[in-house]
């Protein structure tokens, strides 16, 4: 297009000539010739000096050096390159007689390893994100195609106070753009997907079409899918890899992950593809082994750290860093045997994969979102999943991983993590994954209660269910004083924003603060309320019935 607009707007005082790198199959020494190779036509076989006519200038339009680092697989090419590209820009500043101009595009992330060497005469743009005036020019093309009426509805879509700001960001991007306004076309997108409770769901299914997207069309020439050819992974590995690539960002902080964090993780996982592709770049002693396939995506170099990628809408890391913890729980509730009453994941690796998933730090409200709007599209039996999760965190309340056995699983997470620069330590560690298994917990009690047939199945009793062997009034508050090792109010910032519909039945809570938890709709009958601090917290529907008699700071 912008070759096009060119030839229209320019030309003769520029010629385009647009040449995809990934086409291109003899890089020579020199790039006169590779040029004239790429070229091939008449003018430029028949004349040596074609690059030398004074009344000649060229735009040369090297389109996808990403494309070109993935076909030729190694970054050192690149940047031999991008050196004979500097000197043909120094040379034709230098001559009258070499007029020309380069205007070379890729992905950023393809520069991994080596920005710090780029030429300097290169000058570095980038595509921004549309802009209002933009996006409305792109809406009267659009008009052109499906008729106003459409255009008008998915307009006031996009600016309706219920489209998530997400979605909103995900608009900045031409081809996303043009992603949302199909699905609004056929349906797929309208603004009352949003407007009920599962907004979660909505959103999940804008991210499963978008991921699609970019595994399955994003690059498609005479309906072929070039992205196998070109990465060398199936669409199926490449979603693996992405999905890893999200959980890794997340455990980071949630704004970039080392690429060594993202292979180690795969390596250790045992997905062949993806282990053969590692491991062959590093007994070729190359830093690329995924960062080429990583390149083809929405990820960029992080700009805070050096060997590391974000991604460029932290929502879809979000996503995907939901999806991958999906998979992985629902690996959990696999049963195998005639009868299928065991586990296929052990008691021992269950346990340790729960702390690989949720020791790192606390989960966020858009990540647990995506996460139980997956669990609840997905085919993972949520009782299965409850109890499992509900034994695991009876067994942390009494400190099971925590003290000495043979491998101390918290002292392992950390190690993990320490390895890849992440600075945690093994009682964080223990109270991060302890809290997050309780806010699963209370998501899936929350989801029971919407479901006549779960109600009962799928309850969550954090002091255990009354008049149970398993109850313990006071288990809720020692939660809350280990938490405290952390910070004081740790565990209403942790999991405060997830007790609405909680039934806090008869636990002893004397002396918790409870000022910022959201008890919306919760049960807290015959709870020891005694001293407690409540301003600020939400008790709009609680059930405050027969509680303790004592002095109260309602505010």
């Amino acid at each position: 297009m912008f070759a096009d607009w060119v030839r229209r707007e320019l030309h003769p005082i520029y010629t385009p000539i647009l040449i995809r790198l990934r086409d291109v199959r003899n890089f020579a020494a020199n790039i006169d010739e590779t040029l004239a190779n790429a070229v091939g036509r008449d003018f430029v076989t028949s004349d040596s000096g074609w690059l030398t006519d004074h009344n000649t200038r060229f735009l040369f339009l090297l389109d996808g050096f990403d494309e070109l680092l993935l076909e030729r697989g190694a970054s050192n090419e690149l940047k031999v390159f991008l050196d004979q590209v500097a000197q043909f820009q120094k040379q034709a500043a230098e001559n009258k007689e070499r007029g020309h101009r380069v205007l070379i595009t890729g992905r950023p992330l393809a520069l991994y390893g080596i920005e710090r060497l780029m030429p300097p005469n290169l000058e570095r743009v980038s595509i921004l994100p549309m802009g209002d005036e933009i996006q409305q020019r792109w809406f009267e093309k659009w008009q052109t195609i499906v008729a106003q009426e459409e255009t008008e509805k998915f307009r006031e879509f996009l600016q309706s106070q219920k489209c998530p700001e997400q979605v909103k960001e995900l608009a900045r991007e031409p081809l996303l753009l043009y992603l949302l306004a199909a699905m609004h076309r056929d349906k797929q997108l309208k603004v009352e997907m949003f407007a009920n409770a599962d907004t979660g769901g909505a959103k999940v299914s804008v991210y499963e079409q978008a991921l699609e997207w970019v595994l399955e069309k994003q690059r498609v020439e005479e309906g072929k899918n070039l992205n196998p050819k070109i990465t060398k992974l199936e669409p199926e590995d490449l979603e693996i890899l992405l999905a890893e690539a999200g959980l890794c960002v997340v455990q980071s902080g949630g704004e970039y992950a080392a690429i060594k964090m993202i292979e180690d993780r795969l390596v250790k996982q045992g997905y062949k593809e993806l282990q053969d592709l590692i491991e062959n770049a590093r007994q070729n002693k190359r830093e690329d082994g995924l960062k080429n396939a990583l390149a083809a995506f929405y990820l960029k170099s992080a700009a805070k750290a050096e060997n590391s990628v974000e991604f460029f809408h932290k929502s879809f890391g979000e996503f995907l860093c939901a999806k991958r913890m999906v998979e992985s729980l629902e690996d959990l509730t696999e049963k195998t045997g005639k009868r299928r009453k065991t586990y296929a994941v052990s008691d021992e690796e269950f346990e340790w994969r729960v702390y690989d998933l949720f020791g790192y730090g606390s989960l966020t409200v858009e990540v647990v979102e995506y996460l139980m709007a997956l669990l609840v599209k997905s085919e993972v039996e949520l009782v299965v999943l409850f109890e499992r999760l509900y034994g695991f965190y009876l067994d942390w309340c009494d400190g099971k991983f925590i003290e000495e056995r043979e491998e101390v699983l918290p002292q392992k997470k950390t190690r993990q993590l320490w390895q890849w620069g992440i600075e945690s330590g093994q009682r964080r560690v223990d109270i991060y994954t302890g809290l997050n298994v309780m806010i699963l917990l209370f998501e899936l009690h929350r989801y029971g209660q919407s479901q006549e047939g779960l109600r009962e199945q799928l309850h969550f009793y954090p002091c255990g269910k009354p008049d149970s062997e398993d109850f313990d009034r006071t288990r809720l508050l020692q939660i809350i004083g280990y938490s405290r090792c952390l910070k004081d109010v740790a565990f209403w910032e942790i999991v405060g924003s997830f007790l609405s519909g909680a039934d806090l039945n008869n636990a002893y809570l004397t002396s918790a603060d409870l000022r910022s938890a959201d008890l919306s709709a919760g049960n807290l009958s015959d709870a020891d309320l005694i001293r407690d601090k409540l301003t600020r917290a939400d008790r709009i529907r609680s059930k405050l019935s027969r509680l303790t008699e004592g002095r109260y700071h309602m505010g």
